[in-house]
């Protein structure tokens, strides 16, 4: 039953695996860093800029929260990752000492290259940062800040170099994220370059490693089946401690569950598997009885502070939030859910919540926040012990009442 991992590269970490289901891919495991061990499955909550927002680490740690990741991309840009490691690294600046993770910027790569990601499953929003990529070539990728205009050059060498002066337990490879509507041509090559990078990303990182990190690959291929299997080939083979699945993951969640499906029949199943940039309920029930050990999204903050309170869909016909900001919450004087724990609702009302988003207090996103981080530290922990008792496969969702 048990996995390990702990090599010469990697010797403060270890996976270990607890429990497997039956009836699936789905397994419980401790993933041990220098900060802490985390228990999988679980949510990564976003720090993007270095900060949660609206809420502070203890707030977080009072929720539940057990691991958050920051932006290598936007930390690159402000204040800059000298003056983070001036400031005793992302979890001293933050006071966070548990795990923490930052993405390659690969990410920015995509949306900045494309101009944003409206049509991307991984969020349908509008895009607030102007396109900026000026080129990406072999060497990495050229474009100009979104903060002052100057041009900077992402290499995999400089992703590493960031990533080791933030000083996050789990670091990412550089990798090119290509979207839905890239021609199949275009994203093996992409995937290919990825491949590339990724080389140099490890490279940089044993040359200079100090084993306080251990490094991911990237699987890429986007929709096509030939190309995932190439790369969850290549990927296993290198000395990675642990793989993310990333790329393009189709246009609908239909098809984002096929390819993550699909995907996880060719990587290695003795090491920690994240998908990266997916939150949704639905989403993480699929990705966990696929294999998936870990997942990152700003899907449960960022609802927060537009009102938006997640709640178990068979408490609200189907649906995975309220909207708070809706008037038939006007004079609802019950919790957003009367069995969770969490500060806000052991202590407000749907009906205050909604006033405060109403006078545009900021209260109201900060209450929120708490309980969709509580939300999402429950859903993980509910899916972990269905896993241990054997009930995850007997359920439609793990969400599903005994």
């Amino acid at each position: 039953m048990a996995c390990f991992i702990g090599t010469v590269l990697y010797p403060h970490f270890e996976f270990k695996i607890t429990h497997r289901d039956l009836l699936s891919r789905a397994r419980c495991g401790l993933l041990t860093t220098p900060h802490g061990i985390l228990e999988t499955p679980n949510f990564i909550f976003c720090a993007t800029k270095g900060a949660m927002k609206a809420v502070t680490m203890r707030q977080m740690e009072e929720a539940g929260a057990a691991i958050i990741l920051s932006n290598t991309y936007h930390l690159l840009l402000q204040p800059g990752p000298d003056r983070v490691a001036a400031l005793g690294g992302l979890h001293k600046m933050l006071h966070w000492n548990h795990p923490m993770l930052t993405d390659s910027g690969g990410f920015q790569i995509f949306s900045l290259g494309h101009g944003g990601v409206a049509n991307e499953i991984k969020g349908k929003r509008s895009c607030i940062i102007p396109k900026t990529l000026l080129k990406i070539d072999e060497g990495g990728a050229h474009f100009r800040s979104y903060v002052d205009g100057r041009k900077h050059y992402l290499t995999p060498e400089k992703s590493i170099e960031i990533q080791q002066k933030l000083g996050a337990d789990l670091i990412l490879v550089l990798d090119e994220c290509t979207p839905f509507h890239s021609s199949k041509s275009y994203t093996e090559d992409a995937m290919e370059r990825s491949h590339r990078w990724s080389l140099r990303s490890f490279q940089q990182f044993s040359q200079s490693n100090n084993h306080l990190q251990a490094l991911y690959g990237i699987i890429q291929g986007g929709i096509y089946e030939d190309l995932r299997v190439r790369s969850g080939n290549f990927v296993a083979e290198q000395e990675f401690f642990g793989q993310a699945i990333g790329g393009s993951l189709g246009g609908d969640k239909a098809q984002m569950h096929d390819v993550v499906a699909l995907t996880c029949q060719y990587i290695r199943t003795d090491r920690p598997t994240h998908l990266l940039g997916i939150g949704g309920i639905s989403d993480i029930w699929n990705g966990v009885a696929n294999g998936i050990d870990t997942f990152d999204c700003v899907h449960p903050t960022r609802l927060a502070r537009h009102g938006g309170a997640l709640v178990y869909p068979e408490k609200n016909n189907g649906k995975e939030f309220f909207n708070l900001k809706n008037s038939r919450f006007v004079e609802d004087f019950n919790p957003i859910d009367e069995n969770c724990s969490c500060y806000c609702c052991q202590n407000f009302s749907r009906a205050y919540i909604h006033y405060l988003f109403k006078v545009q207090e900021m209260l109201g996103g900060q209450l929120l926040t708490i309980h969709n981080v509580a939300f999402m530290v429950h859903l993980a922990k509910k899916i972990r012990d269905s896993i241990a008792d054997g009930s995850f496969s007997k359920k439609i969702y793990p969400w599903e009442q005994e």
